[in-house]
Protein backbone atom coordinates (compact mmCIF):
# COMPACT_ATOMS: atom_id res chain seq x y z
CA UNK A 1 0.00 0.00 0.00
CA UNK A 2 2.92 2.71 0.74
CA UNK A 3 4.63 1.77 -2.47
CA UNK A 4 1.15 2.21 -4.32
CA UNK A 5 0.81 5.65 -2.70
CA UNK A 6 4.05 6.91 -3.17
CA UNK A 7 4.51 6.00 -6.94
CA UNK A 8 1.66 8.17 -7.52
CA UNK A 9 3.07 10.96 -5.52
CA UNK A 10 6.48 10.59 -7.49
CA UNK A 11 3.99 10.78 -10.68
CA UNK A 12 2.26 13.54 -9.13
CA UNK A 13 5.16 15.67 -8.78
CA UNK A 14 6.89 14.65 -12.08
CA UNK A 15 3.11 15.62 -13.60
CA UNK A 16 3.21 19.16 -12.83
CA UNK A 17 7.07 19.63 -13.17
CA UNK A 18 6.28 18.37 -16.79
CA UNK A 19 3.36 20.96 -17.08
CA UNK A 20 5.16 24.05 -15.80
CA UNK A 21 8.19 23.19 -17.87
CA UNK A 22 5.64 22.92 -21.27
CA UNK A 23 3.98 26.36 -19.99
CA UNK A 24 7.18 27.81 -19.67
CA UNK A 25 8.54 26.97 -22.72
CA UNK A 26 6.00 27.94 -24.65
CA UNK A 27 5.16 30.96 -23.62
CA UNK A 28 8.81 32.22 -24.49
CA UNK A 29 8.87 30.99 -27.51
CA UNK A 30 5.30 32.01 -28.97
CA UNK A 31 6.14 36.12 -28.78
CA UNK A 32 8.44 38.58 -26.72
CA UNK A 33 6.62 40.10 -23.89
CA UNK A 34 8.25 43.19 -24.13
CA UNK A 35 6.07 44.45 -27.43
CA UNK A 36 2.79 43.53 -25.72
CA UNK A 37 3.88 45.26 -22.54
CA UNK A 38 5.63 48.42 -24.01
CA UNK A 39 4.12 48.55 -27.29
CA UNK A 40 5.23 49.02 -30.93
CA UNK A 41 5.95 52.57 -29.86
CA UNK A 42 8.31 51.92 -27.50
CA UNK A 43 11.88 53.02 -28.81
CA UNK A 44 14.33 50.09 -28.95
CA UNK A 45 16.43 51.43 -25.48
CA UNK A 46 13.09 51.06 -23.81
CA UNK A 47 12.24 47.65 -25.12
CA UNK A 48 16.28 46.74 -24.03
CA UNK A 49 15.53 48.19 -20.42
CA UNK A 50 12.64 46.07 -20.09
CA UNK A 51 13.77 42.46 -21.17
CA UNK A 52 17.04 43.21 -19.02
CA UNK A 53 14.49 44.23 -15.66
CA UNK A 54 12.78 41.26 -16.20
CA UNK A 55 15.40 38.68 -17.41
CA UNK A 56 14.25 38.11 -21.10
CA UNK A 57 17.73 39.20 -22.28
CA UNK A 58 19.05 35.95 -21.18
CA UNK A 59 19.58 32.84 -22.36
CA UNK A 60 16.23 30.33 -22.66
CA UNK A 61 18.30 27.78 -20.25
CA UNK A 62 19.01 30.01 -17.34
CA UNK A 63 15.34 31.65 -16.96
CA UNK A 64 14.18 28.50 -16.88
CA UNK A 65 16.81 27.41 -14.27
CA UNK A 66 15.85 30.69 -11.99
CA UNK A 67 12.30 30.20 -12.40
CA UNK A 68 12.57 26.63 -11.02
CA UNK A 69 14.63 27.88 -8.19
CA UNK A 70 12.34 30.82 -7.80
CA UNK A 71 9.64 27.99 -7.09
CA UNK A 72 11.17 26.18 -4.63
CA UNK A 73 11.97 29.50 -2.54
CA UNK A 74 8.14 30.43 -2.69
CA UNK A 75 8.59 33.01 -5.12
CA UNK A 76 6.58 32.52 -8.60
CA UNK A 77 7.61 36.30 -9.88
CA UNK A 78 6.17 39.88 -10.26
CA UNK A 79 3.29 41.04 -13.01
CA UNK A 80 4.59 42.65 -15.96
CA UNK A 81 1.37 44.87 -16.00
CA UNK A 82 0.83 45.69 -12.16
CA UNK A 83 3.85 45.30 -10.87
CA UNK A 84 2.94 43.40 -7.84
CA UNK A 85 3.55 39.70 -6.75
CA UNK A 86 1.71 37.33 -9.22
CA UNK A 87 0.78 34.66 -6.93
CA UNK A 88 -1.02 37.61 -4.76
CA UNK A 89 -3.32 38.71 -8.14
CA UNK A 90 -3.74 34.89 -8.65
CA UNK A 91 -4.95 34.07 -5.29
CA UNK A 92 -7.23 37.60 -4.85
CA UNK A 93 -9.10 35.79 -8.24
CA UNK A 94 -9.87 32.60 -6.13
CA UNK A 95 -12.64 33.09 -4.21
CA UNK A 96 -14.78 34.67 -7.25
CA UNK A 97 -14.10 31.12 -8.98
CA UNK A 98 -14.78 29.06 -6.50
CA UNK A 99 -18.40 30.86 -6.14
CA UNK A 100 -18.82 29.68 -9.79
CA UNK A 101 -16.65 26.28 -9.11
CA UNK A 102 -18.53 24.88 -6.11
CA UNK A 103 -22.12 25.20 -6.62
CA UNK A 104 -21.75 23.91 -10.26
CA UNK A 105 -19.69 20.82 -8.87
CA UNK A 106 -22.72 20.55 -6.45
CA UNK A 107 -25.08 20.70 -9.03
CA UNK A 108 -23.42 18.40 -11.26
CA UNK A 109 -23.02 15.48 -8.22
CA UNK A 110 -26.61 15.78 -7.43
CA UNK A 111 -28.24 15.72 -11.11
CA UNK A 112 -26.17 13.65 -12.33
CA UNK A 113 -25.79 10.72 -9.83
CA UNK A 114 -29.27 10.33 -9.30
CA UNK A 115 -30.72 10.53 -12.61
CA UNK A 116 -27.66 7.93 -13.96
CA UNK A 117 -28.93 5.59 -11.01
CA UNK A 118 -32.70 5.71 -11.87
CA UNK A 119 -32.08 5.43 -16.27
CA UNK A 120 -30.38 2.34 -15.05
CA UNK A 121 -32.47 1.19 -12.60
CA UNK A 122 -35.37 1.89 -15.30
CA UNK A 123 -33.91 0.42 -19.01
CA UNK A 124 -35.31 1.62 -21.78
CA UNK A 125 -38.11 3.65 -20.31
CA UNK A 126 -38.99 7.07 -20.82
CA UNK A 127 -36.71 8.54 -18.07
CA UNK A 128 -33.62 6.35 -19.35
CA UNK A 129 -33.96 7.40 -23.00
CA UNK A 130 -34.58 11.11 -21.96
CA UNK A 131 -31.00 10.85 -19.66
CA UNK A 132 -29.31 9.18 -22.83
CA UNK A 133 -30.43 12.18 -24.84
CA UNK A 134 -29.32 15.06 -22.43
CA UNK A 135 -26.22 13.32 -21.65
CA UNK A 136 -25.32 13.38 -25.58
CA UNK A 137 -26.67 17.09 -25.85
CA UNK A 138 -24.68 17.82 -22.97
CA UNK A 139 -21.39 16.26 -23.96
CA UNK A 140 -21.18 17.35 -27.60
CA UNK A 141 -22.73 20.99 -26.98
CA UNK A 142 -19.72 23.45 -25.98
CA UNK A 143 -19.99 25.49 -22.83
CA UNK A 144 -19.34 29.15 -24.39
CA UNK A 145 -22.59 27.81 -26.58
CA UNK A 146 -24.64 27.04 -23.65
CA UNK A 147 -23.99 30.05 -21.95
CA UNK A 148 -24.70 32.52 -24.95
CA UNK A 149 -28.23 30.62 -25.41
CA UNK A 150 -28.77 30.87 -21.78
CA UNK A 151 -28.62 34.46 -21.73
CA UNK A 152 -30.40 35.07 -24.65
CA UNK A 153 -32.95 33.46 -23.43
CA UNK A 154 -33.13 34.03 -19.90
CA UNK A 155 -31.31 37.43 -19.83
CA UNK A 156 -32.25 39.28 -23.03
CA UNK A 157 -35.56 37.86 -24.46
CA UNK A 158 -36.90 36.89 -20.72
CA UNK A 159 -35.19 39.76 -18.83
CA UNK A 160 -34.77 37.79 -15.41
CA UNK A 161 -31.47 37.72 -15.18
CA UNK A 162 -28.59 40.22 -15.61
CA UNK A 163 -26.22 39.55 -18.64
CA UNK A 164 -22.58 39.23 -17.17
CA UNK A 165 -20.63 41.06 -14.70
CA UNK A 166 -19.88 40.51 -10.85
CA UNK A 167 -23.16 41.71 -8.63
CA UNK A 168 -25.49 40.48 -6.67
CA UNK A 169 -26.51 36.88 -6.18
CA UNK A 170 -28.62 36.64 -9.96
CA UNK A 171 -25.14 37.24 -11.51
CA UNK A 172 -24.19 33.82 -9.95
CA UNK A 173 -27.00 32.24 -11.64
CA UNK A 174 -26.28 31.58 -15.35
CA UNK A 175 -22.47 30.53 -15.05
CA UNK A 176 -23.47 28.08 -12.53
CA UNK A 177 -25.53 26.44 -14.74
CA UNK A 178 -23.56 26.47 -17.62
CA UNK A 179 -20.96 24.73 -15.53
CA UNK A 180 -23.05 22.51 -14.30
CA UNK A 181 -25.74 21.06 -17.34
CA UNK A 182 -23.05 19.71 -18.87
CA UNK A 183 -21.10 17.87 -16.35
CA UNK A 184 -24.40 16.80 -15.21
CA UNK A 185 -25.01 15.03 -18.29
CA UNK A 186 -22.03 13.50 -18.56
CA UNK A 187 -21.86 12.40 -15.07
CA UNK A 188 -25.49 10.83 -15.50
CA UNK A 189 -24.41 8.94 -18.67
CA UNK A 190 -21.39 7.36 -16.68
CA UNK A 191 -22.98 6.10 -13.70
CA UNK A 192 -25.81 4.76 -15.93
CA UNK A 193 -23.45 2.91 -17.65
CA UNK A 194 -21.09 1.70 -14.65
CA UNK A 195 -24.44 0.63 -12.43
CA UNK A 196 -25.69 -1.85 -15.43
CA UNK A 197 -22.06 -3.24 -15.75
CA UNK A 198 -22.77 -3.70 -12.06
CA UNK A 199 -26.18 -4.99 -12.41
CA UNK A 200 -25.21 -7.09 -14.81
CA UNK A 201 -22.43 -9.07 -12.84
CA UNK A 202 -23.10 -12.59 -11.28
CA UNK A 203 -23.05 -11.93 -7.78
CA UNK A 204 -26.28 -9.46 -7.97
CA UNK A 205 -28.26 -12.00 -9.91
CA UNK A 206 -26.95 -14.49 -7.25
CA UNK A 207 -28.24 -12.34 -4.45
CA UNK A 208 -31.84 -11.79 -6.40
CA UNK A 209 -32.18 -15.51 -6.76
CA UNK A 210 -31.63 -15.89 -2.38
CA UNK A 211 -34.31 -13.76 -2.15
CA UNK A 212 -32.43 -10.59 -1.06
CA UNK A 213 -35.15 -7.34 -1.48
CA UNK A 214 -34.18 -5.73 -4.73
CA UNK A 215 -33.53 -2.38 -3.15
CA UNK A 216 -31.54 -4.11 -0.65
CA UNK A 217 -29.24 -5.66 -3.29
CA UNK A 218 -29.12 -2.46 -5.27
CA UNK A 219 -27.68 -0.06 -2.22
CA UNK A 220 -25.57 -3.04 -0.42
CA UNK A 221 -24.26 -4.67 -3.56
CA UNK A 222 -24.96 -2.66 -6.91
CA UNK A 223 -24.21 0.99 -5.63
CA UNK A 224 -20.82 0.51 -3.79
CA UNK A 225 -19.06 -1.10 -6.40
CA UNK A 226 -20.45 1.23 -9.41
CA UNK A 227 -18.87 4.03 -7.01
CA UNK A 228 -15.33 2.87 -7.56
CA UNK A 229 -15.47 3.52 -11.35
CA UNK A 230 -17.43 6.63 -10.47
CA UNK A 231 -14.94 8.16 -8.35
CA UNK A 232 -12.49 8.72 -11.76
CA UNK A 233 -15.28 10.74 -13.57
CA UNK A 234 -15.76 13.20 -10.20
CA UNK A 235 -11.99 13.58 -9.94
CA UNK A 236 -11.50 14.52 -13.08
CA UNK A 237 -14.63 16.79 -12.93
CA UNK A 238 -13.02 18.31 -9.44
CA UNK A 239 -9.50 19.03 -11.50
CA UNK A 240 -11.17 20.37 -14.32
CA UNK A 241 -13.50 22.79 -12.80
CA UNK A 242 -10.93 25.89 -12.98
CA UNK A 243 -9.68 24.78 -16.62
CA UNK A 244 -13.59 24.66 -17.52
CA UNK A 245 -14.06 28.35 -15.79
CA UNK A 246 -11.97 29.66 -18.33
CA UNK A 247 -14.62 29.72 -21.00
CA UNK A 248 -17.07 30.44 -19.08
CA UNK A 249 -15.92 33.43 -16.88
CA UNK A 250 -15.31 35.22 -20.45
CA UNK A 251 -18.58 34.91 -21.62
CA UNK A 252 -20.14 36.11 -18.59
CA UNK A 253 -17.19 38.81 -17.68
CA UNK A 254 -16.82 37.05 -14.62
CA UNK A 255 -14.00 38.49 -12.39
CA UNK A 256 -12.08 34.92 -11.81
CA UNK A 257 -8.68 33.29 -12.26
CA UNK A 258 -10.55 31.97 -15.83
CA UNK A 259 -10.67 35.71 -16.98
CA UNK A 260 -7.61 36.76 -15.28
CA UNK A 261 -5.83 34.17 -17.60
CA UNK A 262 -7.54 35.13 -20.84
CA UNK A 263 -6.66 38.78 -19.63
CA UNK A 264 -2.95 38.02 -19.02
CA UNK A 265 -2.20 35.29 -21.85
CA UNK A 266 -3.45 38.42 -24.54
CA UNK A 267 -1.59 41.15 -22.38
CA UNK A 268 1.70 38.37 -22.59
CA UNK A 269 2.26 38.85 -18.80
CA UNK A 270 4.37 36.02 -17.91
CA UNK A 271 4.84 34.91 -14.18
CA UNK A 272 0.45 35.71 -14.09
CA UNK A 273 -0.05 33.04 -16.54
CA UNK A 274 2.70 30.74 -15.44
CA UNK A 275 1.15 31.18 -11.62
CA UNK A 276 -2.22 30.23 -12.78
CA UNK A 277 -1.41 27.12 -15.23
CA UNK A 278 0.94 25.96 -12.01
CA UNK A 279 -2.08 26.08 -9.51
CA UNK A 280 -4.57 24.75 -12.23
CA UNK A 281 -1.87 21.77 -13.21
CA UNK A 282 -1.61 21.36 -9.21
CA UNK A 283 -5.49 20.91 -8.59
CA UNK A 284 -5.90 18.55 -11.51
CA UNK A 285 -2.83 16.19 -10.19
CA UNK A 286 -3.92 16.72 -6.73
CA UNK A 287 -7.82 15.38 -7.62
CA UNK A 288 -6.43 12.51 -10.03
CA UNK A 289 -3.92 11.62 -6.32
CA UNK A 290 -7.32 11.82 -4.70
CA UNK A 291 -9.22 9.52 -6.99
CA UNK A 292 -5.94 6.83 -6.35
CA UNK A 293 -6.13 7.28 -2.70
CA UNK A 294 -9.74 6.42 -3.12
CA UNK A 295 -8.98 3.68 -4.96
CA UNK A 296 -6.88 2.26 -2.66
CA UNK A 297 -9.03 2.53 0.19
CA UNK A 298 -12.23 1.42 -1.03
CA UNK A 299 -10.78 -1.26 -2.96
CA UNK A 300 -7.13 -2.35 -1.50
CA UNK A 301 -6.84 -5.21 -3.94
CA UNK A 302 -5.89 -2.17 -6.79
CA UNK A 303 -3.22 -1.18 -4.82
CA UNK A 304 -1.73 -4.23 -4.46
CA UNK A 305 -1.50 -5.15 -7.93
CA UNK A 306 -0.85 -2.17 -8.90
CA UNK A 307 1.72 -2.22 -6.60
CA UNK A 308 2.94 -5.29 -7.42
CA UNK A 309 2.58 -5.26 -10.97
CA UNK A 310 4.95 -1.77 -11.36
CA UNK A 311 2.96 -0.08 -13.26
Amino acid sequence: MFRFFAIRVLRAVLTIALVVTFAFIVLRLSGDAAYSIMGDNASPEAMAAFRREWGLDQPLWMQYLQYFVAIFHGELGQSMRGGGPALDLVLSRIPATLMLTLPALLMKLAIGIPAGIYAALHRDSVIDRAVMVTAVAGYTVPSFVLGLVLVQLLAIWLAWLPTGGAGGPLHLILPIITLGVGGAAVLARFVRSAMLEVLSQPYIRTASAKGIPWAAVVSGHALPNAAIPTVTIVGFMVGNLIAGSVVVESVFSWPGLGNLLVVSVTARDLAVVQCILLLVAAAMVLSNLTVDFLYGFLDPRLANANSSGGR
